[in-house]
This record gives structure tokens, sequence and C-alpha cells, in this order.
């Protein structure tokens, strides 16, 4: 287990923050470079940050080694354990991925912040996944426990990251692109790192700064779609019908006047953390592939199709199967995980007694659901000791009880806050 446990590794750092960063972001004689635009400071004009996401201390850090006083400050939204110490810039830790007291106390931070800018100024937006959560405000007469309550019911029905983002952009007046509407008149450069599949700006973070394609009728048909019409607050209800009769204002689409002004740059994703997994495989003697980059729908299901993938596989050995992106967990028992952990207990227990496969799945962001675990790593052994201590893995996958299943056999993965998220990362190692 130790060349997985190594693969992966080595793909969360080649999304590291710091790296990212550097890549892209430049700052000679009075003149702001990103990538291969530059961007003048304008007389009297001054440069902040906004940092929202799991990422941001980390991301907040290197801007600041990178412009240093010409930062005249801002405002770093992260999850909690997940700060950093930073010289120019207040920080703010909130909850994930449900928004708490602070996610709020964060967005009316970040509200009166915008308050002040002018036409001159340039703002930094340090983008990454967990920012819909991270940052939150209660619009119209909802309360913070009746938007607790709605995203939890959606959490707990399996709904995705663009389900869930189209409900908390419609439940905002920073999200789907709001925020560039606060921030107006002043120039905004986002720097963003993907925890999407297929990168969509519009979904990272629920894309505070560029155009919103979706509406709130997309949003009533989420609703509809998990049956929860009868079960949100009766607050969201009349607020989400109050959009679709154009009572309130849709969220800013592609011609709006507060994008004239703003830039979108992505500087990390999951395919990047996958190729450094591939190389580093291959440097360990392995033929690897990358199998899937949309890994994806219920993570029990997920787990026993890699299983069975693995198994067909027929071509040059000792392989390495590589899969990235994001599976969902519809939660019918009490018990405590996160869907890598879920994955890795199905695809254990699909493993034949005779399979020598290797399996790792984790979150690049080295938390996993309400965990302390960025994952679960299994293999036939690990199932053997499981049965020799009388723990059923039929009954914890029942329970959604994976983290339990897992401490008992030590097949946690326990990485701490990697300050990057780029989705997750599975790998299966055929000898």
């Amino acid at each position: 287990m130790q060349n997985a446990l190594y693969i992966l590794h080595q793909a969360i750092d080649a999304v590291q923050p710091a790296t990212l960063v550097q890549n892209c972001l430049k700052f000679k004689q009075g003149l702001l470079f990103v990538n291969k635009h530059q961007y003048a400071i304008q007389p009297n004009g001054k440069i902040y940050v906004l940092a929202v996401g799991k990422a941001a201390a980390a991301m907040a850090v290197a801007v600041e080694k990178i412009l240093g006083n010409q930062i005249s400050g801002g405002i770093v939204v992260t999850k909690y354990g997940h700060g950093l110490p930073l010289q120019s810039l207040q920080i703010i830790e909130a909850g994930h991925p449900i928004p708490d007291t602070q996610s709020v106390i964060a967005g009316k931070a970040i509200i009166d912040f915008s308050a002040q800018l002018s036409e001159n100024d340039i703002i930094i937006l340090l983008l990454s996944g967990g920012a819909s959560s991270l940052v939150a405000d209660t619009p119209g007469c909802i309360t913070l426990s009746e938007l607790q309550q709605t995203f939890q019911l959606l959490l707990n029905s399996g709904a995705n990251i663009h389900e869930m983002n189209t409900l908390r952009k419609h439940l905002s007046k920073i999200k789907g692109g709001q925020l560039a509407q606060l921030l107006m008149p002043a120039r905004v450069i986002t720097l963003a790192i993907s925890d999407v599949m297929g990168d969509d700006p519009s979904v990272i973070g629920s894309g505070p700064t560029v155009p919103d394609s979706s509406t709130f009728l997309d949003a009533w048909t989420i609703v509809q779609q998990y049956s929860l019409q009868q079960r949100i607050p009766l607050s969201v209800h009349q607020y989400l019908q109050k959009g679709l009769n154009d009572v309130m204002a849709e969220t800013p689409k592609i011609h709006d006047a507060c994008f004239q002004k703003t830039n979108y740059y992505l500087l990390g994703n999951n395919g990047m953390a996958l190729q450094s997994a591939k190389q580093a495989a291959e440097k360990l003697g392995y033929h690897a592939i990358i199998v899937s980059k949309q890994l994806s729908g219920e993570a029990k299901e997920a787990g026993v199709a890699i299983v069975q993938q693995a198994l067909a596989y027929n071509g040059l050995y000792p392989a390495c199967l590589l899969f990235g992106g994001e599976t969902t967990v519809i939660i019918h028992g009490n018990g405590l995980g996160g869907r890598n952990q879920e994955l890795a207990l199905a695809a254990a227990l699909a493993l034949p007694e005779h399979a020598s496969l290797q399996i790792v799945a984790a979150g690049t962001d080295g938390t996993d659901g309400p965990t302390d675990a960025a994952g679960a790593f299994t293999n036939v052994e690990q199932m053997q000791l499981a049965r020799q201590l009388g723990v059923d893995a039929k009954a914890y996958l029942e329970n959604n009880d994976a983290y339990h299943f897992f401490e008992k056999v030590n097949g946690l993965i326990k990485t701490g806050p990697t300050q990057t998220n780029v989705m997750d990362v599975v790998i299966v190692l055929i000898p």
C-alpha cells in the first residue's frame, strides 16, 4: 500500500496553491502580470485580495509573497483548521459543507468590504472548492437555520455539486455572478482552482464573478427532482416561487455590465493531479493509465464498477489504474463517513478472495465528508482481518458507517488539511 499512498501524495503536491499561483502571477515595474496578460495599477488605485475556499489561505500566502506591500487589504475565508498566518489580510474560518454563523459573518464582511471600492481598484479573487458553503448570506426572510436545513436535505438526497450550486446561487445575493455586481466598478481578476468536473467557472464556488446561465426554474426543478417541495422550509419555498414569478431578480447573465471589467483564470484541476499521479506510478515501474476523469454517481456503485474494471484489465503489468472526479452518497443510515470511504468499502466487498488489488480513494483536500480522514485504502488482506475481528463490512456499508469500519482495520488515510482541493483521486494497483 506504500506505493499507492506515495502516488496519492504526488498527485496532491502537483496542485499545491504555492506552485499554481507562482506560475501565473507576477508583479514587475508597477505592472501586474497574470499569465501573458498585464494590468496597470491606476493612479490612486489599490490592490485588494479576496480569497474563499479550502485552498484560500495557501493561495493568499502565495499572493502575499508576490505582491507584498502592494496589497491594501482584504478578506480570506476558509474551512475550520485550514487557516494559515497572513500578513495583511483578515482571515475568517467557517463551516463546510453546511454554512454556519461564521459563513454569514464572512458574507457580510465581503458585502461591507465591496462598498469602499473605486473604478481604479483591482480585486484579486482567489477561488477554490468549498467557497459555496464558506460564504453565505440570508436573502429575503430566510434564516440561516432554514438554509442549513435546505442544503442538508440536498446533501442527504445525493444531489451533485452542479445541483447544489444551482440552489445556492438562487438562495444568495453573492453567488452566481452577483459578487461581480457588488464589486463594481473595480476590476476583478479571478484565479481559480477547480473542484468540479469540466471546470465550469459558473460552478466552481458557485461562480461569484462569472455569468450564471442557470435560472430560478432550474433551481425549482432540482427541488422537484428530489421530491423536496414539501420538505424545504416555507420561506425557501416562497423565495424560489417569487423568483419563478419574476418578483426576484435573476442572477446576472453574460451581457450584464458587471462583467465588462472581470477576468478569469483557471490555475489547477483534477486532470493535473491525475497526470502527476500517472508520472509517479511510472517512475515506480507501473504501466499507468488514466481510466476516467469523470468519476461520478453513487459512491457504492462506483466502487463496485472500479473493481470490475480492474479485474477485467488485460494490459501490461504491473499496472496502475487512475480515476478522478467526485461521487455522491445517498444517506440511509446514521453512521460516519464520506464518499471516498464509502467507495472504498463498497470496493472491498466486491473484491474476490484471490484478487491482489490495492485500492486507495481519497479527497485531495484531506477531508472526506464530516470526518478527519481524507479517505481509505483496502485490499483482500484487510477484509480477511475484518472477518477475523468479527467486523461485518456489509452492515457498516448499509449504515453509511465506512469511517468506523476502516478505523477498526487501520484503513483510514489521514493527511490533515492539504491546502488544496481538486476533487477526488482513486488509485488501483495491480501487481
